[in-house]
């Protein structure tokens, strides 16, 4: 059995296009990570994960793969690759990249010769269906980007499925030797000495053989699901990928798991069924979402959040959790969850002590822990994401007001985690990203919230995370306490217990801009504490009845049984 070391450890997620470029061009390349390598072991992490640095035309930031086994030359070579793998391993830290098996590129050689005709050896490497009688699509789902998940192809006078773009085909999972191609690629990596990868919307492998249609009602971007979600095979096809290459190594994987509930999530993570280590789920993603699904301008609730992560809690006790607040897909945290204005830096240090002192994996992604925020783009024709984009004209066709659509596209869109890291607060320097053009606009925030400045302030977010990080290393009940919920009723805060060892943690985080008041558990107080970690000052030594709570304040303390 391999050791579980991705347990012990915190991620920090790299978009390779925005964290540092090298050489000028406007895109972050894989010498700008290396250089920034330092920045990171400060910082403390112990594995990066690279959004996909392979051959693709970038119709979906990388997400369509052209060539899995070269690197896309925007970003270096192989031999950078291996020098920066090289480095991060003196430091030892692990890097994990993504892996994107669901589909590829439609310039990907597979595709090309697949679609020539219904008789070559890649024929069936993707999903092939004849049309209806009248010509139509073979069934009525529709594609997470917009329009048909069908395309139709008159040199074979059939339609290839794409959950997603057009220029997306999904893979045949069915065919073996689709498998037996993916298990080569996925060992010539670790045999480079990869650690790990993170499995893009993997639970979408296996489909239903009778392509049934989507009732009415489901949203038609995900109308997929009813046949492509925790598929008739998927467990089959990643047990047979754990026992055919990741059991020979010692690496992690995380899988991306849409549309996937806490009891189908811990068959994925339990360990006896030899698949995945920890899958991202949705489900805390979603407490703010509208009509059009994300873009919406709806305020998550502080009970809704309660209840989601204190159900992966208890549920995935055997299996393993991820925890993450935002990612490329996601909106900035502090802006989502927190509050991004006068209470910006102690929202974002609340935000990290509520994830950070649960069970599982924490994911840091870039900039969160500078505490970066949404970005009010000069005009929709700066967004460059291809879901902002097909929104947009949707909610528009729709005759929602400019408000509206404009304040749901600045509140979720994904570019907000796309835009330059800043380095530093120089506009003249390109903020330390690049001193050519960038390839997305730079926030406008950059000038005061950038690393430069908060690598000179010792009570900065970024030192919080570094004390956040280095705690999980002190203190074994951060990794495997048991977590139960406290307070449920309580509206603006959020606090929880864990227990290990004859240890007790204690975890307060308040989530009002308000000062606000907490209940202590009856067994604890008066019980001596240790302060672990906090964003305001606390002398307490001892737990009183009731805490009295700053605006958005956070604080860990440790009793002993």
């Amino acid at each position: 059995m391999a050791d579980a070391w991705w347990k012990n450890s915190v991620v920090y997620q790299i978009y390779p296009q925005s964290f540092k470029d090298s050489n000028g061009d406007g895109v972050g390349d894989l010498n700008g990570i290396k250089e920034k390598l330092p920045y990171l072991h400060k910082l403390g992490i112990d594995v990066i994960w690279l959004n996909p640095i392979y051959e693709s035309p970038l119709v979906d930031n990388g997400y369509d793969i052209s060539d899995y086994e070269r690197i896309l030359s925007i970003y270096g070579t192989m031999e950078d690759f291996q020098e920066l793998l090289a480095e991060a391993h003196k430091l030892e830290i692990k890097i994990i990249l993504d892996l994107v098996v669901n589909h590829t590129s439609d310039k990907h050689s597979w595709f090309i010769e697949s679609r020539k005709n219904k008789n070559n050896p890649y024929s069936d490497y993707y999903i092939w269906k004849d049309p209806k009688p009248d010509g139509s699509e073979p069934n009525n789902w529709g594609s997470t980007f917009g329009g048909s998940a069908w395309e139709y192809v008159p040199e074979r006078n059939q339609y290839y499925l794409h959950c997603f773009a057009k220029e997306q085909p999904d893979l045949n999972w069915e065919n073996p030797t689709v498998r037996q191609e993916i298990q080569k690629m996925m060992t010539k990596w670790f045999d480079l000495g990869i650690d790990g990868f993170r499995m893009d919307v993997i639970t979408l492998i296996s489909k239903r053989q009778d392509y049934p249609d989507a009732p009415g009602g489901v949203p038609y971007t995900k109308s997929y699901y009813v046949g492509a979600s925790n598929g008739p095979r998927v467990h089959e096809f990643l047990h047979e990928l754990n026992q055919e290459v990741l059991s020979r190594y010692n690496v992690m994987t995380v899988g991306e798991a849409p549309n996937t509930n806490s009891d189908q999530a811990l068959q994925y993570t339990l360990p006896e069924n030899e698949e995945l280590n920890m899958v991202f789920h949705f489900d805390h993603m979603h407490l703010d979402y509208g009509r059009y699904g994300k873009f919406s301008d709806i305020r998550f609730k502080v009970s809704d959040l309660k209840s989601v992560l204190t159900e992966w809690q208890l549920k995935l006790e055997k299996g393993w959790n991820s925890l993450y607040w935002s990612n490329h897909d996601q909106p900035r945290a502090v802006t989502r969850f927190g509050d991004d204005g006068e209470f910006r830096v102690q929202s974002a240090k609340m935000l990290a002590t509520l994830l950070h002192m649960m069970k599982g994996t924490p994911y840091v992604f870039q900039g969160e822990e500078l505490g970066m925020k949404n970005v009010h783009f000069d005009s929709v024709e700066n967004y460059k994401d291809i879901e902002t984009k097909y929104f947009y004209e949707l909610m528009k066709e729709n005759g929602e007001s400019s408000s509206y659509i404009n304040n749901s596209i600045y509140l979720k869109s994904r570019d907000n985690a796309r835009t330059p890291f800043p380095w530093n607060g120089n506009k003249e320097e390109g903020y330390g990203f690049s001193s050519g053009n960038p390839w997305i606009q730079y926030s406008p925030d950059n000038s005061s919230i950038n690393a430069e400045a908060c690598l000179e302030d010792s009570n900065s977010i970024f030192y919080y995370y570094q004390k956040l990080i280095s705690l999980r290393r002190d203190y074994p009940i951060i990794i495997h306490g048991k977590y139960e919920l406290i307070n449920e009723e309580d509206s603006d805060v959020f606090s929880y217990v864990r227990e290990y060892n004859k240890q007790i943690l204690l975890i307060v985080c308040s989530f009002s801009k308000k000062p606000t008041t907490s209940q202590v558990p009856s067994k604890l107080i008066g019980r001596q504490v240790k302060h672990l970690i906090g964003n305001y000052e606390s002398e307490l030594k001892q737990l009183p009845k009731f805490f009295e709570l700053k605006p958005f304040e956070a604080q860990v303390f440790l009793i002993e049984q």
